[in-house]
């Protein structure tokens, strides 16, 4: 049966990424595809940056400014001026410098708002903040799928720490919304935007963020492990410094005093040194999105959502799958997760199969639409291997069963 699909603005993108035959890749949302620029850049960076230019390439390939270049190639998919954000260290290190900026700034509070399933690294940052700070602070929890936040705000919360899209159900915070609660009881927000940066617009000037993070490895594919972004508003930014005070957050960090004086806003949310290797390949990746059309990028997001819930629904129903993402756009990312008593084995088997997504614990089959690349053809192939391996109960067999560390 020949089926009609929606218009692809991004078709030619494909062509920019290194895919492995025989696959299907439905799992952008945890680590992109390798654009096949990146490959040559760095190529480059080592061999005449580094190899020749050596430690004059601080000055003259310009290594020192690269967390703010690169965070100026972000700050329009998150709708922030480029002076505003900087690229370096992880999301887990950018959200301890968020949690300490912003609890200097609420002195008489004492609770961190957190969202109980959230992404671990997230309410483990929260508690550790909480626990260092002692003195009567804690952490309050939003209940699951919690997305009216006011009954859970009052004068004693400091800061509300909440991801934009939730990592596993793919459920979408009103980012507007809810950063306007938190601000009507007095609080600070931080937004982690990892699983929305590279899929849909964010706005978060416009929504009045005080403070966000986010990954590069995921739908910005910049390659495992590289570094993650920190904004934090102007206005903010300049009234507080965050604790992890390293010398390149540093007023002057060349003149080598003995104390430590802040650099300007953003700037001294700078810690160490930046990571030269992964930030030339994220700088290199991130050329891809200078065009992008942000808007159509979340049409093309829906889209492919839209039609894996409604051919999973087609032809999997009996199986026993539950579909745990809204139907909503409004509350929608751009992941779909599918519950499974089952979950892990059907993931590996349809991994063998060319067919890659992922499994969060303890039930969830999770997969990822990289609007720049995954097609609808990638979906309708997709369910139907997903169809097969439940029918045929492939998953069953010996191999799909063990384990692996990572999942």
């Amino acid at each position: 049966m020949n089926r009609i699909f929606p218009t692809d603005p991004f078709s030619a993108y494909r062509q920019f990424f290194h895919l492995p035959s025989n696959t299907i890749y439905l799992d952008g949302n945890s680590l992109g595809l390798l654009p096949k620029a990146v490959a040559d850049r760095l190529q480059y960076v080592i061999k005449e940056e580094w190899g020749v230019g050596l430690i004059s390439s601080w000055n003259q390939a310009g290594w020192m400014e690269l967390p703010q270049r690169v965070g100026a190639q972000i700050a329009r998919l998150v709708g922030v001026e480029p002076a505003d954000i900087v690229v370096g260290d992880s999301t887990s290190v950018n959200l301890f410098k968020c949690l300490g900026a912003a609890v200097q700034l609420r002195p008489q509070r004492r609770v961190i708002l957190a969202e109980t399933d959230n992404f671990s690294t997230d309410t483990y940052m929260a508690e550790g903040m909480a626990k260092l700070l002692g003195n009567g602070y804690q952490v309050r929890y939003l209940p699951p799928n919690t997305f009216d936040v006011r009954p859970y705000l009052d004068e004693t919360v400091a800061v509300a720490l909440l991801t934009h899209v939730h990592y596993k159900t793919a459920a979408k915070f009103d980012m507007k919304q809810v950063t306007q609660d938190v601000h009507d009881c007095g609080a600070l927000m931080i937004w982690d935007l990892s699983h929305s940066t590279g899929a849909m617009p964010v706005q978060l000037a416009a929504c009045q963020a005080d403070f966000a993070v986010g990954c590069t490895y995921k739908y910005l594919n910049g390659g495992p492990g590289s570094p993650a972004f920190v904004y934090a508003s102007p206005t903010i930014a300049e009234q507080t410094w965050q604790p992890l005070s390293g010398w390149l957050g540093h007023q002057a960090p060349f003149a080598f005093e003995t104390h430590y004086r802040p650099n300007t806003a953003i700037l001294r949310f700078i810690a160490g040194t930046p990571h030269i290797l992964s930030l030339s390949a994220l700088h290199e990746s991130l050329k891809i999105w200078e065009q992008v059309d942000l808007d159509a990028l979340r049409e093309k997001s829906l889209a492919l959502t839209d039609l894996f819930i409604q051919l999973l629904e087609q032809t999997c129903d009996g199986y026993g799958l539950e579909i745990v993402t809204p139907r909503s756009h409004e509350q929608r990312g751009s992941h779909v997760s599918v519950a499974f008593e089952h979950a892990y084995p059907v993931v590996q088997a349809l991994i063998a199969r060319g067919v890659i997504g992922d499994f969060r614990a303890p039930n969830i089959m999770r997969f990822g639409f990289a609007p720049l690349y995954v097609s609808f053809q990638d979906v309708v192939e997709a369910v139907a291997h997903l169809q097969d391996v439940l029918a045929s109960h492939e998953y069953l067999a010996p191999q799909f069963q063990t384990r692996k560390s990572v999942t």
